[in-house]
């Protein structure tokens, strides 16, 4: 018990450095968004916005995903991640498509001059302060290993990765003097925001689609299904055992398999099968932290329902 209010304590105080964090840059790039005019920088702050409301909620949800399952509940609570990383990722799509549309439509007229190198050296202190986060974060969520804040640690990444790009491509004007070059720069800002959403949009997808699979019990991806498959299949194939098939379903941060395996006696060793199952217990720990595992005997139904 106490060990698993220290791991919510620690999951918790990693979600409030990125929440204080987010909020600090959502500000600040509103402020220089309104000051610059910068579309780029708009995107950013929005983005940061609509992601601290997001860590507001998680926090408040932290509490019910450490609750134990139950009879009425055989997955507990966690199935309430899997479902907020979905609305997540839904509003991250649906802001940034938004923005996309409304910096086309700058484009279409005519574009927008803005003072570049204002953005330029605010976005280069942002990509420096986002690695500082990135850190934080990483140390916090060393022993917790959150769904939630390994979400906010990819965010931050491609927040500094999209900080230092634009850095470099707000002080193009400064050095590229041709001709060619000032025909584009009214559409500098608008060009770098939908290169940006671009980039941004692979992630919260990539989120809605393991969230779906998470709510509807559908298996992982397929590389964590080998990858499990290949660690249980060493250990049963030492011992002589074959593996029927697997169960494997994944509801938030918790992993749930089951493996049914034959035997060619009709005669079961329980120690023999507790054993081999705290191999394999023993082996997935290297791999994941959080799961449940259970090895069982495969018993086909004949029809005869006669007990000897």
């Amino acid at each position: 018990m106490h060990a698993t209010r220290a791991k919510q304590k620690k999951e918790r105080s990693a979600l409030n450095i990125s929440l204080i964090a987010g909020l600090v840059f959502a500000l600040l790039e509103i402020i220089i968004a309104l000051y610059t005019h910068s579309q780029a920088v708009l995107l950013d702050g929005f983005y940061d916005g609509v992601e601290s409301v997001m860590i507001v909620i998680s926090i408040g949800i932290i509490p019910l995903l450490y609750r134990s399952s139950n009879e009425k509940r055989p997955f507990g609570y966690l199935q309430i991640e899997s479902f907020f990383v979905v609305i997540k990722g839904v509003t991250m799509v649906a802001v940034t498509i938004g923005l996309i549309a409304t910096n086309i439509d700058i484009v279409l007229n005519g574009g927008r001059h803005i003072s570049f190198n204002n953005i330029a050296y605010f976005e280069l202190f942002a990509a420096v302060l986002s690695i500082f986060v990135i850190f934080l974060l990483k140390k916090k969520n060393a022993k917790t290993h959150s769904a939630l804040v390994t979400m906010e640690i990819q965010e931050w990444i491609i927040d500094g990765i999209a900080s230092l790009g634009m850095s470099v491509a707000f002080f193009l004007p400064l050095f590229i003097k041709a001709n060619w070059f000032s025909n584009i720069v009214p559409y500098l800002d608008q060009i770098i925001a939908i290169l940006l959403s671009l980039v941004m949009l692979p992630t919260p997808i990539r989120a809605i689609i393991t969230g779906l699979r998470d709510i509807f019990l559908i298996a992982p991806e397929e590389e964590t299904v080998t990858e499990i498959k290949n660690i249980v299949n060493l250990i049963l194939d030492s011992y002589g055992y074959e593996e029927l098939h697997y169960d494997i379903v994944r509801t938030g941060r918790k992993l749930w398999i089951s493996v049914y395996i034959t035997f060619d006696k009709d005669m079961i060793s329980i120690s023999r099968l507790r054993n081999l199952q705290g191999l394999i217990i023993d082996a997935l720990k290297k791999e994941y932290q959080d799961f449940y595992f259970e090895l069982l005997p495969d018993v086909e139904y004949l029809g005869n329902t006669e007990v000897r």
